[in-house]
């Protein structure tokens, strides 16, 4: 018998586009350490770290090592979408896998069916494309935007407080 997997984001997601949009209003000037970054949303360092290096890897962000290191943006947060984070932190395999189950049972499908995929795995992958091409479209400058719109202090309040714990 088939199996039914539920796929569904982590909490690293959560944590590394917050990171990155602090990351944002901080500005390219200094690299910031992961312990501020966490530090900042309450997070724990090193798991938020895993998170970042993750980025890293992917090209999102950028890591200077070294006491004045830290993670940066690695280029402008109007390039960076929120499924370039998405995809860095929790892999891009789609989150639904037809297992065929049409195959199996007592009344199994005959052969002929088996020729296009089934109406069940046509709606799950359209609207796995919907949710990537949503995911796609938003960037991490829209995001800092967004916030920055409904609460004007916020990125303000976030780069003071950054500056008084590195600057």
């Amino acid at each position: 018998m088939g199996s039914i997997q539920v796929m569904k984001m982590g909490l690293g997601v959560e944590w590394a586009l917050h990171a990155c949009v602090n990351l944002a209003w901080a500005g390219p000037q200094q690299p910031l350490p992961v312990a501020a970054l966490a530090e900042l949303n309450g997070l724990p360092a090193p798991y938020l770290n895993k998170q970042l290096q993750a980025l890293a890897r992917a090209g999102v962000l950028t890591s200077t090592p070294g006491a004045r290191g830290g993670f940066s943006l690695a280029r402008p947060a109007e390039e960076i979408t929120v499924l370039d984070v998405v995809q860095a932190v929790d892999g891009d395999e789609g989150a639904f896998r037809c297992t065929e189950i049409r195959r199996q049972g007592p009344l199994p499908s005959g052969r002929s069916a088996f020729r296009a995929p089934c109406q069940v795995a046509s709606v799950m992958y359209r609207a796995e494309a919907a949710w990537r091409a949503e995911l796609a479209a938003e960037t991490i400058a829209g995001l800092a935007g967004q916030v920055a719109e409904k609460v004007p202090q916020t990125p303000v309040r976030i780069r003071r407080w950054l500056e008084d714990r590195v600057g």
